[in-house]
Formats: structure tokens, sequence, C-alpha cells
């Protein structure tokens, strides 16, 4: 009996239930799975104005400071990344996620990135929330990720986080159209108003 629970092991990852990993591998149509301290979640697929509040963050931060268009450069800015963190691992695909390029000067080899983001921005909506604030919030503290945001598209708000010595420091919460400096990114204003324009 060992014997053949030994051989259901995966390869890749041997702490992580085989059941779970089959469900966080092919995943049902429309759902997104993670695997978080050992726990497999599923949250249906985000909504189109999840996705577009995505997209305008991508398209205000990549040309400054991915490309060094009209600010400082030296990020890589990657949409929904699949992040395998720790040793258990955590396999987590937040909305957002940025590291500073020398920390990630390579492509990595892998589909799953195993450093840790200096930034990361999770977008809730209804079905999620509850998991990104409960479950992820915690994990990105646990794992060392620098600076965390929250954006909400329906409450039009932006939470912005910074991690300290014993957890994260709440370092702007803003609601609006008015332009915000939101670290880490705060070499340039930032639209609000384009974060829930159609």
């Amino acid at each position: 009996m060992a014997a053949d629970a030994a051989l259901a092991l995966d390869a890749e990852y041997p702490n992580l239930a085989p059941d779970a990993l089959a469900v966080y591998r092919d995943p049902p149509p429309g759902v997104v799975a993670e695997i978080i301290a050992g726990t497999l979640y599923t949250m249906p697929r985000p909504r189109p104005l999840h996705q577009n509040s995505a997209i305008a963050i991508s398209d205000s931060l990549s040309p400054p400071f991915r490309r060094g268009r009209g600010g400082p450069g030296g990020w890589i800015i990657l949409p929904e990344p699949e992040l395998r963190l720790g040793d258990l691992p955590d396999l987590a695909q937040p909305d957002l996620a940025g590291w500073r390029r020398d920390r990630l000067p390579d492509v990595p080899p892998e589909a799953a990135i195993s450093v840790v983001p200096d930034w990361v921005c999770e977008i809730l909506s209804p079905s999620t929330r509850k998991h990104d604030v409960q479950v992820k919030v915690p994990m990105y503290l646990r794992h060392g990720v620098g600076h965390l945001w929250l954006v909400d598209p329906e409450a039009h708000s932006l939470q912005v986080f910074r991690r300290v010595t014993d957890g994260w420091l709440l370092a702007l919460f803003t609601e609006g159209d008015e332009p915000v400096r939101a670290e880490p990114f705060d070499a340039i204003e930032l639209d609000l108003g384009a974060l829930w324009s159609w």
C-alpha cells in the first residue's frame, strides 16, 4: 500500500496531493485553479470588468517601467503569471506581477516562475474577493512580496500595501478618478480613471 502511494506522488510536486494537482493542471472550462498551503482552490475566470482593469494597469505601467518610456524602466511586468513559491510549493496566479529586472534578468525556462515577485496586483471581484484577501494576501506576505495592490473596479478603489517587518502597511487607499502616485511605481502618476473606463 505504501508503495502504491509513493507511485502516485508527482515527480514535480511530490508534496502536493495528486488529485489536487490533476485539477490544477487541467481545470474545468471557465475555472482558474490554485494550490495554496496544500489546499486546492477553484474560482471562475475573470469577468470583463476585471480583465479591463488588469489591461489598463498593464498599459499604464509597462511603457514607463518595463520599457523606460517616460519612466525609469527596470521592471518585468506580466499578466496572470504562474507562480511556484516556496518548498511545498504554493501555486498561484495573480492578476499581474512585477519583478525588478535585476531579480528576473532572463526569461524563466519553465512555465511556473519561482522567483518571488517584487509587486503583485489582485483585482477584486465578488467571486474572488474572499480568496484574494483571506488566502492570497497572507501567502504573498509569507513569501516576501514587497508591494501588493488590491484593485476594486466596482468600488473604483485602489489599496496599496508595503511589506514591513511585522506585516502589511497600508501605504495608500484611494477611490475615484484622481491621478495618484502608488508605490512601487510612484515615479509617475497613475490615471485611476483609466482603470474603471470601458
